[in-house]
């Protein structure tokens, strides 16, 4: 357990080794500061590494994981790294990310009780029961759950839309857009499911704040 613990002190050292000698100057530029321009929200899943899917560099990618790439508007955390990377930042895009395969969303296909997590899972199983009949017509399972997988994420986009951070920002004229994505770990492929938005136009009215 400790050799497997220590493997990564190590690696980091070969890292930081590899990237000084194709550039001395890498960390010290990298410690002034970063100007990312994609925030990217996706799950907690160690398979997808947002870096790396990405082919994006440290300093490029503002990053918030949690369980199924949720945008819960309870949740200060994911709040706090929205209204950082929005306002200070000023990032153009944000993406919401979701996978095939998903053990979040898996999990809240069904009715295991599987302790405190159930309190999250509630939040992806309110995205079930608005699409309950879309999803439960797909007979093969593993469609079933992709599909939902889909739906979850094209509702977090939605809910990135009605937060006061992403309109008032599109209210200020910021460029910035918001979109959907899932990456399937079979083929390691991005799928863009066309859900991407740059005002509050395409919103329901009840969300939308007075101007």
């Amino acid at each position: 357990m400790e050799k497997s613990y220590n493997r990564l002190l190590e690696n980091n050292k070969n890292w930081v080794s590899e990237h000084l000698k194709l550039d001395p100057h890498y960390f010290e530029k990298l410690s002034k500061g970063q100007t990312p321009e994609y925030l990217w929200i996706g799950c907690s899943d160690s398979r997808v590494p947002a870096n790396e899917v990405t082919g994006t560099k440290p300093g490029e990618m503002f990053v918030h994981r949690n369980i199924a790439n949720m945008v819960v508007h309870s949740d200060m955390n994911m709040l706090s790294v929205l209204s950082y990377a929005v306002e200070v930042l000023k990032v153009k895009h944000i993406i919401v990310c979701g996978h095939y395969g998903c053990g979040g969303v898996l999990a809240a296909m069904g009715n295991k009780q599987y302790g405190l997590i159930d309190n999250w899972l509630r939040n992806i199983k309110d995205v079930y029961k608005n699409h309950r009949h879309e999803i439960e017509s797909i007979e093969d399972i593993t469609l079933r759950a992709n599909r939902f997988v889909e739906l979850n994420v094209i509702e977090q986009v939605y809910d990135l839309g009605k937060t006061s951070i992403v309109q008032n920002a599109w209210k200020n004229h910021q460029p910035l857009h918001i979109h959907g994505w899932v990456y399937d770990l079979s083929d390691g492929i991005i799928r863009d499911l066309d859900v991407s938005f740059k005002s509050a136009d395409e919103l329901p009215s009840v969300y939308k704040f007075e101007e």
